[in-house]
C-alpha cells in the first residue's frame, strides 16, 4: 500500500478501460499495457471499474481479475483506487473485501444500476456499505451520465453521518461542483471526471483533481502540472490542445466506450475489440478519431 493521507489525495488519475481480445475476453497483456502508459505519463493515480471500465459488462470474478492485474502493475507507485460496483449491499461489500486484499487504497461506491430510487433509499445504502469499508470511501455522483444521484445537500448530510466517507467524485459541470464544494465547506477532497472536460476550471474553484479515462491522460496530466507549477496561461493553452477530442468523445458513456477507447488505442497502438452489446463505430466517427489521434500524438511508449 502507498503511504499517503487521504486528505492529500490530489491531481490527475486514471480509471482504466476494460481492453478485451477478439474473443471478448479481457486481454491481460492489452490491460498491463494501458497502465504502463498511464504511468510512464506521469499520473498521480490509478483505478478501475468505473463507467469506464464497463464493469457492469464484467462477471464477479473478471472485476476481481481487474483488480488484481492493476495492484500487481502499479506496485506502491502511486495511490491505487478501486470502484465499486455491485447490485446489492451485500454483492458491494464482498467487492470491498476483495479490494483490501489485493491493496488498495480508497474505494469509490457506485449505486446499484437497477431501478430508480428515492434519494433517502440511495442515501442508506451507501451509508450501510461505507460502515463496512475499513478503507477510505468516496461517493460516485453522476446523475447525468448514471440516471441516478444526490444533491449537494444529500451528500453533506451523508457525510456527516458516516464519517468513513472522505471524498466526493463528481460527474458534473464545474458550476455544480463548486456548489457542492461550497456546501460541503472544503472539508472533502473532490474530484470531476466528465473525460476532462472543464478541466482547468475545476481546478481554479478547488477540485483536488480529475479521474479520467486514458485517452487524453498525458494531455491532462500537462494541464495539471502546468497549473500547480503557477502558470495559467501555459496549462489553459495544453487544455485548449486536448479539449476538441475531449468534446468529441465524452457524448455520453457509450460513445466514450465506443471512440475515446478508439482514441487510446490508436494513440497506444494496441488494437480496440469489443464485447456485445456495444455502439459499433462509424467511418465518419473512425475518420475522426484518427484525425485526433495525429493532433494529439502517441503515447510515450514503456520500455518492454
Amino acid at each position: 500500500m502507498t503511504s499517503f493521507r487521504i486528505e492529500d489525495l490530489h491531481g490527475i488519475h486514471a480509471i482504466l478501460y476494460a481492453l478485451f481480445d477478439n474473443g471478448e475476453k479481457l486481454d491481460r497483456a492489452a490491460m498491463r499495457r494501458q497502465t504502463q502508459i498511464c504511468l510512464k505519463a506521469g499520473v498521480h493515480g490509478m483505478a478501475a471499474l468505473g463507467l469506464a471500465t464497463e464493469a457492469s459488462k464484467l462477471s464477479e470474478i473478471e472485476r476481481v481479475e481487474v483488480m488484481e492485474w492493476l495492484a500487481e502493475d502499479v506496485g506502491k507507485s502511486v495511490p491505487l483506487g478501486i470502484t465499486i460496483y455491485g447490485a446489492s449491499v451485500a454483492e458491494q461489500i464482498r467487492q470491498i473485501g476483495h479490494a483490501d486484499r489485493v491493496g488498495a487504497d480508497w474505494l469509490i461506491l457506485q449505486p446499484p444500476m437497477i431501478g430508480a430510487y428515492s434519494a433517502r433509499e440511495y442515501m442508506n445504502f451507501f451509508g450501510r456499505v461505507a460502515d463496512a469499508a475499513t478503507l477510505p470511501v468516496a461517493i460516485q455522483n453522476a446523475p447525468a451520465l448514471m440516471g441516478r444521484g444526490l444533491n449537494a445537500d444529500d451528500i453533506q448530510e451523508l457525510v456527516a453521518r458516516h464519517p468513513n466517507i472522505r471524498l466526493i467524485k463528481g460527474e458534473g459541470p464545474v458550476v455544480d461542483i463548486a456548489h457542492l464544494i461550497e456546501v460541503t465547506g472544503g472539508r472533502l477532497p473532490v474530484f470531476n471526471g466528465r473525460g476532462g472536460l472543464e478541466l482547468p476550471d475545476n481546478l481554479r474553484i478547488g477540485c483536488k483533481g480529475m479521474i479520467l479515462a486514458p485517452d487524453c491522460i498525458d494531455h491532462a496530466v500537462k494541464v495539471y502540472n502546468l497549473f500547480q507549477e503557477g502558470l495559467p496561461d501555459e496549462s489553459e493553452a495544453a487544455y485548449q490542445r486536448m479539449l476538441p477530442a475531449v468534446v468529441s468523445t465524452m457524448q455520453g458513456i457509450e460513445h466514450l466506450m465506443c471512440y475515446g477507447k478508439r482514441l487510446f488505442g490508436a494513440r497506444a497502438e494496441i488494437k480496440i475489440f469489443d464485447r456485445a452489446p456495444v455502439s459499433r463505430p462509424n467511418a465518419a466517427g473512425e475518420a475522426i478519431i484518427a484525425r485526433f489521434a495525429s493532433t494529439l500524438g502517441r503515447f510515450v511508449q514503456p520500455i518492454a
